[in-house]
């Protein structure tokens, strides 16, 4: 992919001194579609209501990981990895995206994986990150460190180069560049007339580098849109400590890389951690999260999931029932892949699995899950 290709993106288009400095592969298909949903919103009592459609942002595997992966896969063939390193909870989204589009990349995938509350949508992940081919590494959370810090060695010995370490969730000054870019996309949405400058947007906040990335870009824009960021994780991975260090360390490379970027700052203006639909723990889902996917099926058409798009559309929803929404424009920010991996549809026996994670595919779901959660 040249150089030439790499400017179609926004944030390059607004700051071409970024291209030759930050590598990049377009694994997202963008720009994402932006649905407006008038019905909806006038039902709702919300002003406007516009969904980022990212759930679309790739036929291999959407939703948000793609638009860091691009970003991040591209920063581990420049330094001549043959493998990537990352970490997640048994059915991590972001483990099994990093699996499939490194593949796609000629990359190796190791996955650190920890204990996660079952669920279907647990057991396809698995499922799909086997057939994708990478390396499964189940491990308490206690033991990640030294489980990646082995294997880190062992896999440099055996390729020759050391592997790209990427976190949890991509979220890595590196990987927020997606959704800096995203907020560029957005604007330039806003300025076609596609909507309105939104005065919020509703994303859920995991690890925290979707809502990072979006409110630095906006506030790079000097857009008025405050980001709702909808918690689904415990501290150290959604918290102001963290938001505020990941803010300014992609700040700063983006300023190293282009002296003209502007030096931004996240304030509560633009920011904000909603804390109330995040429910018993990580992935455990909650009665207003699984009504709020029924509802974006049946009214909207929109498959959304229980551990993170579900909690974050009924924050939305909870707003608009109190009547906080009435005189908003609104932008409600859809990070769930769209449609099921293909790996679905492939013969599979979970024994070929590591041992420890043969208990998800024999042990009970949590209580309010079904096969579409």
């Amino acid at each position: 992919m040249t150089c030439a290709d790499n400017a179609e993106i926004d944030l390059f288009q607004a700051y071409p001194a970024l291209l030759p400095q930050i590598p990049y592969l377009p694994l997202a298909a963008l720009p994402t579609p932006l649905q407006t949903v008038h019905e909806f919103a006038g039902q709702h009592h919300i002003g406007g209501l516009h969904i980022k459609r990212d759930d679309q942002s790739s036929s291999l595997y959407g939703g948000n990981k793609t638009r860091k992966l691009g970003f991040l896969l591209a920063a581990a063939r420049e330094r001549g990895a043959r493998t990537v390193i990352t970490f997640g909870a048994a059915g991590s989204n972001h483990a099994l995206a990093t699996a499939l589009h490194a593949h796609e990349q000629g990359l190796k995938a190791l996955l650190v994986l920890g204990p996660q509350h079952n669920s279907h949508h647990v057991r396809l992940n698995l499922r799909a990150m086997r057939q994708a081919g990478a390396t499964l590494q189940p491990c308490h959370w206690k033991e990640t460190a030294a489980v990646a810090a082995k294997r880190f060695h062992e896999i440099w010995r055996q390729d020759g180069a050391p592997p790209y370490g990427i976190p949890p969730g991509g979220s890595s000054p590196v990987g927020v560049l997606g959704f800096v870019n995203a907020a560029f996309e957005l604007g330039r949405q806003v300025a076609a007339g596609n909507l309105p400058e939104p005065d919020l947007l509703y994303v859920a906040s995991g690890t925290m580098g979707t809502c990072v990335g979006l409110a630095l870009g906006l506030h790079a824009l000097g857009m008025k849109t405050r980001v709702m960021a909808v918690r689904v994780t415990q501290a150290p991975y959604t918290s102001m400590t963290h938001a505020n260090a990941l803010f300014d360390a992609a700040n700063a490379l983006l300023r190293r890389a282009d002296a003209s970027f502007p030096l931004c700052q996240l304030d509560d203006a633009r920011f904000c951690i909603r804390d109330e639909y995040f429910g018993r723990d990580y992935a455990w889902f909650t009665p207003e999260g699984m009504a709020a996917i029924d509802i974006a099926q049946a009214h909207l058409s929109m498959t959304l999931e229980g551990a993170y798009t579900g909690k974050a559309f009924a924050a939305l929803l909870g707003d608009a029932a109190s009547g906080m929404l009435r005189n908003s424009n609104v932008v409600f920010w859809n990070t769930y892949s769209g449609g099921a991996p293909h790996a679905c549809n492939v013969p599979f026996d979970y024994c070929a699995l590591p041992e420890a994670l043969h208990t998800y595919f024999v042990s009970p779901t949590q209580p309010l899950d079904s096969n579409i959660s």
